[in-house]
């Protein structure tokens, strides 16, 4: 399913076995390839059909330090904030693995192509894309 892809497959396998913590008022903990019925509210909520789960941490996943991370994240949220999309506060943790939580946004109404366009630019191998039917999606990006 991902063979073609430059990410090492242990990488790929991290990321599906992670847990997306969704914050805020309407808190969720996505799990990819199952639908989300959490997901779904928020996406109703908020009058949208999709959402993607994006960070600017650990670009192409080599540790930074936390004040670089923290750097990164106020960057994506500026960029969000100039997009005018609205984005809900989250964390990316695996359940075992030891590497540390990324800060996160569950950025809402936004296309696959502008989630990508923006893990992209912020260096990141993958993004978490969510449509209308609220399953989280691993979307590799190199």
């Amino acid at each position: 399913m991902f063979s073609h892809s430059q990410i090492p497959r242990a990488t790929i396998v991290a990321y599906l076995e992670t847990h997306y913590c969704v914050h805020g008022s309407m808190p969720a903990t996505l799990k990819i390839g199952e639908s989300n019925a959490s997901l779904a509210a928020i996406h109703d909520a908020h009058a949208v059909r999709s959402s993607a789960f994006i960070t600017a941490c650990n670009p192409f996943s080599q540790t930074l330090d936390d004040a670089a991370n923290v750097g990164r994240q106020h960057a994506l949220a500026r960029e969000l904030s100039q997009r005018g999309l609205t984005f809900v506060d989250a964390i990316g943790r695996h359940p075992s693995n030891g590497w540390p939580g990324e800060p996160s946004f569950l950025v809402l109404g936004v296309s696959v192509e502008d989630a990508k366009a923006l893990g992209m630019q912020f260096g990141q191998n993958a993004v978490v894309w969510c449509g209308g039917d609220a399953v989280p999606q691993l979307v590799l990006l190199r």
